[in-house]
């Protein structure tokens, strides 16, 4: 059993180990899944898979320390192997395993703070889930472009006076804790919800309301042609008069 001063402590530790994990794990969903798919006899007792930090994959029994020394992946993965489609039984796996490789990351990062967590989800996120390998899916988050600063964090849209968009992107290493004072107390206009520096947000420029930018349907990439925004209350005040 690893000593609790071994774990992973920074957030770019933690994401190291988390990487490491889910290689090992991909691998034995793609490279070594025929060995993986017999290793998982539905007439053996509860398997689990797991995904190690040296980047090598493991079916076994689960720990049987209580509590165990970290969350445990989904129990009993071989029993409905035989009573599904292959390929679908896997796409269950992935996303179980997923989920396992979330819950150690935050258990390793329990200590951190607030933006700590916000940058290791990020950092997370940037990188296909396993279940989005697997079933060979397309990552449902977009790459942020150079010229929109579409998704990088603290991004937000602005217009001067003369109606000229103004994309406000804030340095990687400064945009948490600086986004977070400038705008800690600004609510979207629509469902209500706390300013977060790794969402694009947008401004009305009649009531000077904030509001993000998937709340009124206005992409990054739509809000560099408006020349004026004028959020739905607006313009639905505009329509009566």
């Amino acid at each position: 059993m690893a000593s609790i001063s071994s774990s992973p402590r920074s957030v770019e530790e933690i994401f190291k180990d988390y990487s490491a994990r889910r290689v090992g794990i991909l691998r034995a969903l793609t490279d070594d899944v025929d060995e993986f798919y017999n290793l998982c006899d539905p007439e053996k007792e509860n398997l689990c898979l797991y995904g190690h930090p040296n980047e090598t994959w493991e079916v076994n029994l689960p720990a049987e320390e209580v509590p165990p020394e970290l969350p445990e992946p989904a129990l009993g993965i071989n029993f409905a192997r035989d009573g599904m489609n292959r390929r679908d039984w896997l796409s269950l796996v992935a996303v179980h395993s997923d989920c396992w490789l979330l819950s150690v990351a935050f258990y390793f990062g329990a200590r951190l703070n607030r933006n700590e967590r916000k940058r290791l989800f990020s950092l997370i996120n940037e990188v296909p889930t396993v279940f989005e390998v697997v079933t060979e899916r397309k990552p449902i988050k977009d790459k942020p472009s150079a010229d929109s600063g579409s998704r990088s964090r603290g991004s937000s849209i602005k217009r001067s006076s003369d109606g000229q968009v103004k994309s406000i992107p804030k340095p990687e290493d400064e945009s948490y804790q600086e986004d977070e004072e400038e705008h800690g107390e600004t609510l979207c206009g629509s469902c209500g919800g706390n300013y977060s520096a790794d969402e694009f947000w947008i401004g009305c420029d009649i009531c000077e309301k904030w509001y993000h930018g998937k709340c009124v349907k206005i992409t990054p990439a739509k809000a560099e042609s408006i020349k004026q925004y004028k959020c739905p209350s607006c313009t639905l005040k505009r329509s009566r008069q």
